[in-house]
């Protein structure tokens, strides 16, 4: 299969923002009204040096076996290399499978969301339900994912990264307009509940933020330029290099403008969004710009912050959804054929088609944005990205069982792996408790 140009560390730049942040942010004012002001800006900050902190290890461990000539192109290769294939098959690839692909359905979702916002805007009194605009936002996800490979997604990407910037300044600033309005209701930032309900709800919360600051690709963007046999783990995929060799610096540039967009978007949104609602903050808080079917902004400021959100997390859900492309592709396509041979484009056109068809059922079926974005991160990205890599670290440069970079690693892996158990359990529980309060195909 023909190989695309590898990219520059702008490309990795935009890649790693658009793999990072996404419409989750949404969610995160949410999230705040189960921690309060202390311990949610807290739990934002701590998070975002945790995630800095072990995407440099995980780029400093690729690029050291890189170097050794292993190449780890997936978290998987990086899992059969450190760990053993038994890791390998049954847990890290399982688990980046289904953070992947849940991420794809939550993006599906909050597409949906974003067209039934857009046509409650120009039809106030419209009759369609969530589960239709999900089906809708399906079938645009099924145009764009016949996109052939990673690299071919860059320039969408980077139109990705500006509309990020663009709707997280629309919710920001209507955040701060509506709470600053006459008409604006009396802020309470108490959290609210038994102490279970409460202990439930940070947990929930926890895993709203790791999901937030959650990359499940950073070996697929940081993968070296491979020929055209199949690379020693028998992938022929669809995954291309997005940088150039030599990796080194690059990762770490990318990185930075990444959480450079990072730090001026999540704060920014989560802050205002809680301080303008408090404890009455939404799931996303798109729905409290609207009370009923009245808008508390300006039209045109809502459509364009649905339509932008809509654009991103579609490209968001383009990424996540390359693992499953991969997977699938390496057991039904021809690495010795062109990659827009009859061979090739057939299966690519069955297999992508048809995870879209599946995730959009799910989004459909499950509308409980807040809640898998919770189960997304428990499952998936507190292991990958709090836990992982800090444990290849350790494993790959063997510090000192006396120094400090061996034991603060330690410590990270123990505590995000008591709270990522928990938190998992507590995304399940509310789940459960959303099924049995809401039907199939709720209309929310």
């Amino acid at each position: 299969m023909n190989m695309d140009k590898a990219g520059s560390w702008w490309h990795c730049a935009y890649h790693l923002t658009t793999s990072t942040v996404s419409p989750v942010i949404l969610s995160l004012p949410f999230a705040l009204c189960s921690l309060g002001w202390v311990a949610g800006v807290f739990f934002l900050a701590v998070t975002a040096v945790v995630t800095f902190y072990s995407y440099n290890l995980l780029s400093v461990v690729l690029e050291h076996h890189a170097l050794m000539g292993q190449r780890q192109l997936r978290f998987r290769d990086m899992a059969t290399d450190l760990l053993g294939p038994r890791w390998s098959r049954y847990l890290v690839g399982p688990i980046q499978s289904g953070l992947c692909y849940g991420t794809v359905i939550s993006g599906v979702h909050i597409a949906g969301q974003s067209l039934k916002f857009i046509y409650l805007l120009l039809r106030p009194n419209g009759t369609m339900q969530l589960y239709q605009f999900v089906i809708i936002a399906g079938v645009l996800m099924l145009v764009l994912v016949q996109m052939p490979s990673f690299h071919s997604l860059r320039h969408l990407n980077l139109v990705s990264l500006f509309l990020c910037l663009s709707y997280c300044a629309f919710v920001t600033a209507g955040s701060i307009y509506i709470g600053r309005s006459k008409t604006a209701t009396v802020k309470d930032y108490s959290v609210n509940g038994s102490r279970e309900h409460r202990v439930f709800d940070a947990l929930n919360a926890f895993s709203i933020i790791a999901t937030a600051y959650g990359n499940g690709v950073i070996p697929e963007i940081q993968c070296r330029r491979r020929g055209e046999l199949p690379d020693k783990y028998g992938s022929s995929s669809s995954w291309q290099a997005t940088i150039a060799p030599p990796v080194k610096g690059k990762m770490f540039k990318g990185l930075c403008v990444c959480y450079a967009v990072v730090l001026s978007t999540y704060f920014s949104v989560a802050i205002s969004g809680y301080w303008a609602f408090g404890n009455q903050a939404s799931g996303t808080v798109l729905a409290n710009f609207m009370v009923g079917e009245k808008p508390l902004l300006p039209t045109w400021v809502l459509l364009m912050t649905n339509i932008f959100s809509l654009l991103q997390v579609s490209a968001v859900s383009l990424v996540y959804l390359q693992p499953t492309n991969e997977v699938l592709e390496q057991k039904f396509a021809d690495p010795e054929i062109h990659k827009f041979s009859v061979r090739n484009v057939v299966p690519r056109l069955v297999f992508r088609s048809l995870s879209v068809v599946i995730a959009t059922l799910l989004a459909a079926m499950f509308p409980f944005f807040e809640d898998i974005n919770a189960l997304v991160g428990a499952f998936g990205y507190v292991p990958l990205d709090f836990i992982l890599p800090m444990i290849f670290y350790n494993i790959t440069f063997k510090p000192s069982k006396r120094s400090l970079i061996f034991w603060g690693n330690t410590l990270l892996v123990i505590l995000f792996s008591a709270l990522g158990f928990l938190g998992a359990i507590s995304s399940l529980r509310q789940i459960i408790l959303d099924i049995n309060t809401y039907q199939l195909f709720a209309n929310i």
